[in-house]
């Protein structure tokens, strides 16, 4: 009866390892790092934007410690949810023709079906 059971369970569809989400703790500590990195890299523009005073290299330098923490944000929270869509364009269909007004079941059914409405009946 075992090789049976092994037997039914090696035909069985095993899932890959490699198809397995990334866990949540290793997901949460590579953003984190990826956050902390860059506001690494916004400190070392503000103090290098008050060392060189006087440039160019001031202004751009001010740019960067302003815009970092945006990107900053807005690539720690790119997280787990990253799913794929479809982008192919739209396939128009034509449209069936028209028959009968009211004969496809929108304006109501048949036009000599009676009408019970109390305002009819005073």
């Amino acid at each position: 009866m075992s090789t049976r059971r092994a037997a039914r369970r090696s035909a069985e569809a095993v899932p890959s390892i490699t198809s397995a989400p990334e866990p949540l703790a290793a997901d949460q500590s590579r953003r984190e790092r990826k956050y902390l990195i860059q506001m690494g890299i916004r400190i070392v523009c503000i103090f290098g934007a008050i060392l060189a005073q006087g440039s160019w290299l001031t202004w751009v330098l001010a740019v960067g410690a302003i815009v970092l923490p945006y990107s900053a944000v807005l690539i720690a929270n790119a997280g787990r949810d990253q799913a794929t869509y479809d982008t192919s364009p739209m396939e128009h269909h034509a449209l069936p023709s028209a028959g009968v007004p009211g004969s496809h079941g929108i304006a109501g059914g048949r036009p000599d079906a009676p009408h019970d409405h109390e305002e009819d009946h005073r």
